[in-house]
């Protein structure tokens, strides 16, 4: 019978290149209720460096909530960088 090691069974569903994005990714899994635990690369954050793998920060979650938390993100992962950056933003009435 296997022991269990009282660890959480988490997998990764999301890998950033620094902390902000792994951030914005993090609070909105945790307002839809799913617990996030973020996974820094050890050498990036004290160098303050994020390039060819240092800095990279992996979100992961309980494997049970994966598919739901992937649905969570998957709009954000589609977003076209210049498609938002270009509009056009109507004036503001003072």
């Amino acid at each position: 019978m296997p022991r269990s090691t009282g660890e959480p069974d988490l997998v990764t569903i999301y890998t950033s290149m620094g902390p902000l994005g792994a951030e914005v990714i993090k609070s909105k899994l945790e307002a839809a209720g799913i617990p996030v635990l973020l996974s820094y690369e050890s050498a990036g954050p004290i160098l303050g460096i994020i390039v060819d793998g240092l800095g990279e920060v992996r979100v992961q979650v309980p494997r049970d909530l994966a598919p739901e938390a992937l649905a969570l993100i998957e709009p954000l992962e589609s977003v076209d960088e210049d498609e938002w950056q270009d509009e056009e933003w109507p004036e503001e009435e003072t």
